[in-house]
This record gives C-alpha cells, sequence and structure tokens, in this order.
C-alpha cells in the first residue's frame, strides 16, 4: 500500500498495517497478493481505499468473496465511516448488505426502478 505519498516510508508502512488491522488483517502486511485467499484481497481492496482518508468510497461488490460472519463486519466498518461523515456508496447483490443501508436504489435493465 505504498500508493499514498503522505510522509515517510515509515509513516506509510504504519498507515497501511492500521489500515489492514482494522479489516481483520493486520499480521498480513508482507504478505504477496498471490499468498492471500480472494477474499483476504478483497478486504486489502478496502484497506487500500482508505489510505488517503478519503470523504467518499465507493465499493462495487465490497464483501461479495467474503463468509457471512466476515461480511457483516465489513459492513460495520463501512457503517463506522458513515458515521464519521464520510459518503460510502456500494453496489450490492447481497439481500443482507443491502436490507442494512440507510438508503437503497435498486436498478433495473440499467434504469432505477426504486429509489
Amino acid at each position: 500500500m505504498d500508493f499514498a505519498k503522505r510522509g515517510s516510508p515509515e509513516e506509510r508502512r504504519g498507515s497501511a498495517k492500521r489500515n489492514l488491522e482494522l479489516v481483520g488483517l493486520g499480521d498480513k502486511l508482507d504478505n504477496l497478493p498471490s499468498e492471500l485467499s480472494g477474499g483476504e484481497q478483497q478486504r486489502v481492496a478496502i484497506a487500500r481505499s482508505l489510505a488517503n482518508d478519503p470523504k467518499l468510497i465507493i465499493g462495487d461488490e465490497p464483501t461479495g468473496n467474503l463468509d457471512s460472519k466476515t461480511e457483516d463486519r465489513m459492513f460495520q466498518l463501512l457503517k463506522e465511516l458513515a458515521d464519521q461523515g464520510k459518503t460510502v456508496i456500494y453496489v450490492t447483490h447481497s439481500q443482507n448488505l443491502a436490507a442494512k443501508a440507510n438508503r437503497r436504489v435498486r436498478m433495473l435493465d440499467g434504469v432505477i426502478a426504486e429509489d
């Protein structure tokens, strides 16, 4: 997660570790992508999205490869980020995840069918 060029290399590494800890992967800091499962790679993507402390987070199926327990944990993280004032938008096919959203927009054939 060296792409966020803020601070010294040590500060960036510390930030990367904190973000990985948020998604339950603090122990995977030195692993290569090929050494991670699909679900772990997906959680790393969530951690990377936080690297520059964005005001807007957009996720396309951010929990698609996760088991239900981990999906719930990642939703809690997204909810906490929203509670901190960040805008969180995600696309999902998970009815469980959609049911928990503050606002749901359903699309059908590329058109908003429900808002």
